[in-house]
């Protein structure tokens, strides 16, 4: 298991982060906040320079990259706090798809994400919060060849404007069978948008009265290797969230030194004080913390390690804490200023707090680390 970036992986994170520069400043990121703003010129660049195509399989028109390459460009994202369907379509929607679908759904929806013609998002989450699809209780009823949805499913990133939506449920009338994925489009299911912390990117209500699919929008069989397939996808998402919370933190970190370099009391600067220093010492410690065990996280589904799930809920713990930390952190070192809506502080703790509870906060994933270990 190789630690260390390549050169090709370096590469694309300057790339990566020249584009944003230019293309995601914050002013982009409070039209979307305070106008409503859709970051549609954003996504066509992304598009246009193949980012939706990272990790699709070349066979289904992609650039068949791997987690590793993945996580750089959404620490990337994280750090300028870009908006739009990169993240639930390229790390949400399309790992479903990736491990439970049949060759011929890769290459229709798959095909369809390069091409940047789809974009998707996940519906696994319910009301109770719980992250494990064994407490779904969703239900998908057989019909003919194919099976009726019903259900509700909670904090569902960008449902708003996906074309097709991955839900996830279980078969059988009180949702105490097996575990199914299926791809419904957007118009089928009924989407409420939510107030969300982070209004840069919407979170909605997916509820599914009845809604019938047919059998070539099936994931595979409702079963155990399904069950498998949806737990590896969940696995890429989650350390996809933990490593965009790192990015933001990141960023948190940087706008904070550079005021407290600036900003002087007693005719010095405050980050001159010893107890600044050690609030910046223990951020930072707890960036790296998040940082590594993102990367490591990524690195074992990269190489499908038996270790991907025990390490996604580790690294997505770890960057609860994070963002906690330097939320905190962030806002009290700009003082009266931090607190304030003109200055930037607060959009990226809304993005850090709001993705630290998505897919489960620190304390379920801390919770299943003691179940995967044996405690």
């Amino acid at each position: 298991m190789h630690l260390e970036f390549t050169t090709e992986q370096d590469e694309l994170r300057d790339g990566v982060r020249a584009m944003l520069a230019r293309e995601c400043p914050i002013a982009l990121v409070r039209e979307v906040v305070e106008k409503g703003a859709a970051p549609e010129a954003l996504w066509a660049h992304m598009v246009e320079l193949g980012w939706p195509a990272l990790t699709v399989p070349e066979q289904a028109g992609g650039l068949g990259m791997g987690a590793v390459e993945l996580a750089v460009v959404v620490e990337e994202l994280g750090r300028v706090l870009a908006p739009g369907p990169f993240v639930p379509t390229v790390t949400q929607f399309a790992p479903v798809v990736a491990e439970a679908g049949s060759p011929e759904q890769r290459a229709r929806f798959l095909g369809g994400i390069a091409a940047g013609e789809i974009t998707g998002a996940l519906a696994f989450v319910e009301d109770n919060g719980s992250i494990d699809a064994g407490h779904l209780s969703s239900t998908a009823t057989p019909d003919g060849d194919g099976f009726v949805l019903d259900g509700t499913k909670a904090a569902v990133l960008e449902a708003a404007t996906a074309e097709e939506i991955a839900v996830v449920a279980r078969t059988g009338t009180d949702g105490d069978g097996d575990v199914g994925a299926f791809v419904v489009p957007r118009a089928d299911a009924r989407v409420d948008a939510v107030e969300a912390l982070d209004a840069s990117r919407p979170l909605a209500r997916v509820t599914l009265d009845s809604v019938h699919v047919d059998v070539d929008r099936v994931l595979g069989e409702p079963g155990p290797a399904t069950t498998a397939a949806v737990g590896r996808a969940v696995d890429v998402a989650t350390t996809a969230l933990a490593v965009e919370t790192v990015g933001a933190a990141q960023a948190i970190l940087d706008i904070t030194l550079a005021y407290a370099k600036h900003r002087e009391q007693f005719g010095v600067p405050i980050g001159s004080f010893q107890a600044i220093k050690h609030k910046f010492a223990d951020m930072l410690v707890a960036l790296e913390r998040a940082r590594a065990t993102s990367y490591f996280a990524a690195l074992t589904i990269a190489e499908d390690d038996d270790r991907r799930t025990l390490a996604a809920s580790i690294a997505k713990a770890a960057a609860g804490d994070c963002a906690a930390l330097l939320a905190k952190e962030g806002i009290q070192i700009h003082g009266g200023i931090g607190y304030t809506w003109e200055h930037d502080m607060h959009l990226y703790v809304r993005r850090v707090k709001s993705n630290s509870y998505l897919l489960g906060n620190a304390r379920q994933h801390r919770a299943r680390v003691a179940d995967l270990i044996g405690l």
